[in-house]
């Protein structure tokens, strides 16, 4: 009987996922994104207590990985988490 071929490509996407979330911070934007649903840069650095310029950094870390989707309202960029796969890990780790 044959194994069925593995697909390096499938898996990469959530490699990469988990790598974004391995970052203490990064798991603390995640978590609170899913907790208060959509936010922009200020509200997430208020509720965290850390520089903007560093809240931003790691957005576009989780941006990249497609762990949040963003929407441009006007100036303002809001982030939410949407992603099934990133809610079963949180949910995981967290529960």
């Amino acid at each position: 009987m044959c194994a069925k071929k593995f697909d390096y490509n499938i898996c990469e996407d959530d490699v990469q996922m988990l790598r974004a979330l391995a970052h203490p911070l990064r798991l603390r934007l995640v978590k609170e994104l899913m907790n208060r649903g959509t936010c922009n840069v200020t509200q997430l650095q208020e509720a965290l207590q850390i520089p903007q310029s560093t809240v931003s950094q790691h957005l576009t870390k989780l941006k990249q990985t497609k762990v949040v989707q963003f929407q441009r309202r006007g100036l303002e960029v809001y982030y939410k988490v949407q992603d099934d796969k990133v809610n079963h890990v949180m949910g995981t780790l967290f529960t």
